[in-house]
């Protein structure tokens, strides 16, 4: 189904959107997504928040490639895979009871599922859903003692992303 969308932005700028059935990353996940495709000649940002209008701000106002840079930058850029797992990670920092988790796990060193349910004031199943996706990405270690299951952060390296990231949106 295709639904032409005017923005208010501009006029002529229009938007096809287009509703799909597509597999998300996550096992299991399957359903229908909205794609929205730009058509127009204007740029535009779609986020959870806003849909805003690139601006000059946002490009150069005189194109010009400066090869040396770029050659020298090119090098030592990052692959698609090792960008496709920063990505997957900071996916899975993108939602609130994850991040909850996280710093619970970096005030207390190791809590059970059920102790962190009750620290976040969530279920205890969300809890390990939520465990699981996090210690397969390696961000998290379980250890199991009788019927209880206690986890930790994997790493000194999860610690300083957690603190980095928190004094980022601290600053800002």
């Amino acid at each position: 189904m295709h639904q032409i969308v005017e923005l208010p932005i501009r006029s002529e700028a229009r938007v096809i959107e287009e509703i799909g059935t597509v597999t998300d990353s996550r096992p299991g996940r399957i359903g229908p997504a909205r794609v929205l495709t730009n058509i127009a000649r204007l740029s535009y940002t779609f986020t959870s928040m806003q849909v805003s209008e690139v601006t000059r701000d946002d490009s150069c106002a005189v194109p010009a490639v400066d090869h040396g840079r770029v050659d020298a930058v090119a090098l030592s850029l990052i692959g698609t895979d090792e960008a496709s797992d920063l990505a997957e990670l900071f996916r899975l920092l993108g939602d609130p009871t994850r991040v909850r988790i996280l710093f619970a796990l970096l005030e207390a060193g190791e809590l059970c599922v059920c102790d962190i349910a009750a620290v976040v004031e969530t279920s205890e199943t969300k809890v390990s859903q939520a465990l699981r996706l996090l210690r397969g990405a390696g961000v998290v270690r379980n250890r199991r003692d009788g019927r209880n299951v206690h986890y930790r952060l994997d790493d000194a390296h999860v610690r300083l992303l957690l603190d980095l990231s928190r004094q980022h949106v601290a600053h800002g």
